[in-house]
Parts: C-alpha cells; structure tokens; sequence
C-alpha cells in the first residue's frame, strides 16, 4: 500500500484569533479540497479527546497544520517536534497596557515603582504569561523604563480558559481571570490585554488605556505571540505528501485575495474566530484587518519571528528548553511552488 492510499485524514487547529487558515476553515474550503480524494479533514477544535487537543500547542499529530500563536509553535520545536513553517500571517494587533480609572495613572511614565499582573497557568507553555511580559516590557521601554523600574506580581490563572473550546460562542468572562481580577481588586495597577478579547477587557472593566503598542516605532518590539502566526505542518507528512500540504496551503493562501474583496464577511467571520463581537475585531485589529489575511515568508514577518524567539525574548527568559535553527525551521518550498504554479483556488 502506497503512502497515498495510507494517508486518509489530515488535521488542522487554529488559534482564537484572526488568521487565513481559520477564515479557510470557516468558508469550508479544506473539505472542498479534499473530499474527492476520500481524505478526511478534521479540526482539533471539535474533537473531544484532550490528548488529540494538546497538539494545539506540542503539535504531537502527524499529518497535522496548526495556525495560531508563534510561541507554542516556537516551543514544540524546541521540544522535539520536527515541523516546519510554511507560511506566516501578520496583523495589526491591540496590545495595550490597560488600568482603572480610580488609580489615577494618565501615562506609562506614572508607573514607575507601581505592579503589574503577570499571569502564570499550568499548561504545556504558557503562551499568556509570555504575551504579558513581552507586552510589559516593550511598552516599558517605549517611555524609557525597565523592568527594574516596576514590580511584576505573579498572578495565578486558577480558571482555565479553553482556548480551542469551539462550542463555546465566548470565552469565560474575562473578569473572572486572575490578571482582570487582581485589577480589579486592587493588588496590581496595570494589566497588559491584546486582541479582540483585549479590547472587551477594556470595555467591560471600563478600564482606561495607558498605551495601544501599535504606535510602537520599532516593528520588532510589536512581535508577540500573535505577530507574526505561523503555519506549521508536522515533517512527516511534508516530505512523503508535499502535494497535499501544497494543495492545504493554496487554500489558506487564497483566503488574502478573497477577505480583501469581502471586508464585511471577513469581520463576521473573525467575530466567531476571536468568539467576541464584532465592534470588538474592528477595534482590535482595525479597520484594515480585510487587507491583512495575507500568507506569506516575507523578510520583516521572519526577522519578527527570530525577534519574540532569540535573545530578544523567548529564549532569553527561559520559555524555551533549547534553541532553534530558524533558518532550519522555515521551509519556503510549498509556498514557492504554489506561486509559481499559480495554484490558488477562491471557492
């Protein structure tokens, strides 16, 4: 039995955030590409078992694409996990650093000597206490203080949020996790939010914004966990099937030409993406966000890349068991043959 008549299913994840593999996913396409060959497509977002959903963040399946944040991404192969990047998404993200009115904070500037929430959960990698502390200190350094100027205070994520719960229309209540919680209560003074759901942190608490690191000057300290996402297939099945990772990717690939001529439906889409409203997308990732579901290996999303993972950030603070080879990591190949085949299909 040949390698093409074993391979009868594939899998995919995204994260719950803005990306051209979930719109894909939303549209149908992945069935339409597959369903002549008798390949089955499944998405870990609707399956019940946890150990199937831990390959969410340790990408522990074969014959499996994953769009979502860079960093469990980045640490599942440090961990071992022989994958590649095969594309990558960048949008223009709401990271800010949020308070309350009542503190009486006005600028970044008026934090020096006061607390911040740095979350911390139990979980394969902990992608929110990564996003918090890169946020925290890039906005710290846009107004010219350190992490030595502050105090970070350990916040516990005693409520899980599952992030690839898909039955879910919203997520828990943001007020109900540690970091919103320890605001609210008076024991930090700022807490660092990002996203759609950033955005209905901000509204919900009725908290004041101190600073949105979109304005941030420097491109590389706005790399986070969600800037740039990548697309990783596991190497198993891009060596002996680079047809079919070829025909996955024209899928997500021909979702920029689409969302940039369907702005509503785009919104619509990615409202279900992030479980949030509308207003909400809009807000968090602006008004441009139809023109940004493009894929690419573009220069400035790779250095953005190598910026959250080497010296910079992951590796440095210790997320990371080992270092990776990024030039290693990234694959261009599929990329480059479907442009040069001009194999995109739109429906």
């Amino acid at each position: 039995m040949d390698e093409q008549q074993q391979i009868r299913r594939i899998w995919y994840t995204r994260g719950p955030g803005p990306s051209p593999l979930g719109l894909a996913a939303q549209l149908g396409w992945f069935i339409d590409e597959f369903q002549r060959d008798g390949i089955g497509v499944y998405t870990l977002q609707d399956t019940p078992h946890q150990v199937l959903r831990a390959s969410h963040y340790d990408h522990r399946l074969v014959h499996s694409f994953r769009q979502g944040g860079s960093g469990p991404a980045i640490w599942a192969h440090a961990c071992g996990r022989d994958t590649r990047v095969i594309g990558l998404n960048r949008v223009q993200e709401f990271q800010a650093i949020i308070t309350l009115p009542e503190r009486r904070l006005h600028s970044l500037e008026q934090l020096r000597g006061r607390r911040f929430a740095l979350p911390r959960q139990s979980m394969l990698f902990d992608l929110g206490r990564a996003a918090a502390l890169r946020g925290i200190l890039s906005a710290l350094d846009y107004v010219g203080l350190g992490e030595h100027d502050v105090e970070l205070v350990d916040v516990d994520e005693d409520i899980p949020v599952d992030l690839l719960d898909a039955s879910a229309e919203r997520v828990p209540t943001l007020q109900q996790t540690g970091a919103v919680r320890s605001l609210l209560n008076g024991e930090v003074d700022a807490i660092f939010v990002r996203g759609a759901q950033g955005v209905r942190t901000l509204f919900d608490i009725k908290g004041r914004l101190l600073l949105d690191l979109a304005s941030h000057p420097d491109p590389l300290l706005r790399s986070n966990n969600g800037n740039p996402r990548p697309i990783t297939v596991d190497m198993d099945l891009l060596k002996n099937r680079p047809d079919i990772v070829v025909r996955f990717l024209s899928r997500v690939v021909a979702v920029g030409n689409w969302s940039s001529i369907h702005p509503a439906e785009t919104i619509r889409y990615l409202a279900r993406e992030t479980r949030t409203s509308e207003r909400h997308v809009r807000v968090g990732y602006g008004h441009e966000l139809h023109n940004q579901q493009f894929t690419s290996l573009d220069e400035a999303s790779i250095v953005g890349l190598k910026s959250y993972k080497d010296k910079d950030f992951l590796l440095a603070r210790g997320f990371l068991p080992r270092d990776i080879d990024l030039n290693e990591w990234v694959d261009p190949r599929p990329l480059e043959h479907l442009l040069a085949s001009a194999r995109v299909m739109y429906s």
